[in-house]
């Protein structure tokens, strides 16, 4: 087995389930974040690091979006305008900063349902497109024959079992991955990262003419065709 190199990261946003659905998001997104193993050893890590200790004093807090939406937890002091300000301008600093390829998935789900008399599982369906376009990108980028590692979060013992299985299945058709579940409280700056950057792209597929800072600071961070096209290579929508 030869290492590639190259990680890559992957979070959601939304509720994979289909037998509800959110009106105000009935969305299931699957962001694949693609780093170089130099870039997220010398320039990611240290970068987060830094953002942790200017505004917590130290880098034991975990950067999770729900969270720092809801002002809960670690973030209860983004509740004061002046501090939330000062907080979310150096995020989004960090965020366009950081070097890194996204490849995005976002299954709507109503129309899955819609389209679909047994439709499968937004899970599934988000997996195999962003694979394919996650490998292309890492073929094309001299990594053929190569084994690259994809680190996703842990989601319960049972969900992740059905997900390595799906996985082991979309694997014998897409080779050259190598899957690892991992804690949110183990506290890696590739899952954070991952995990700020699934909803912005959600929101912005369900409301492409909001404001949507966040999305502006990623979209150039989107995997591109050789035309500069995102949708079909750095973002899928579907159905």
């Amino acid at each position: 087995m030869e290492f590639g190199d190259y990680l890559v990261f992957v979070d959601e946003s939304g509720d994979h389930g289909l037998s509800r659905c959110d009106p105000e998001y009935p969305l299931f997104v699957l962001a694949f974040c693609i780093v170089t193993k130099r870039d997220y050893a010398d320039v990611i890590t240290p970068e987060l690091q830094r953002f942790k200790f200017a505004h917590f004093g130290h880098d034991v807090v975990v950067l999770h979006e729900h969270d720092i939406k809801k002002a809960k937890g670690p973030f209860t002091f983004l509740l004061n305008p002046q501090h939330r300000a000062g907080f979310f301008d150096d995020l989004n600093g960090l965020m366009g900063r950081l070097p890194m390829t996204l490849v995005a998935v976002v299954v709507h789900k109503s129309r899955l349902v819609e389209k679909y008399r047994t439709p499968t599982n937004p899970y599934h369906i988000a997996l195999e497109y962003g694979l394919e376009r996650v490998q292309r990108y890492l073929t094309e980028h001299g990594q053929a024959g190569k084994t690259t590692p994809l680190i996703c979060e842990c989601r319960g013992r049972r969900e992740d079992d059905e997900l390595e299985l799906e996985f082991r299945r979309v694997a014998t058709r897409i080779p050259g991955f190598d899957i690892h579940f991992v804690d949110k409280k183990a506290n890696l700056p590739g899952l954070q990262i991952a995990d700020l950057v699934a909803r912005p792209i959600g929101r912005h597929v369900l409301a492409p003419d909001q404001p949507n800072r966040a999305y502006d600071i990623l979209a150039p961070k989107l995997r591109c065709g050789p035309s500069g096209q995102i949708n079909g290579f750095g973002l899928k929508v579907f159905p």
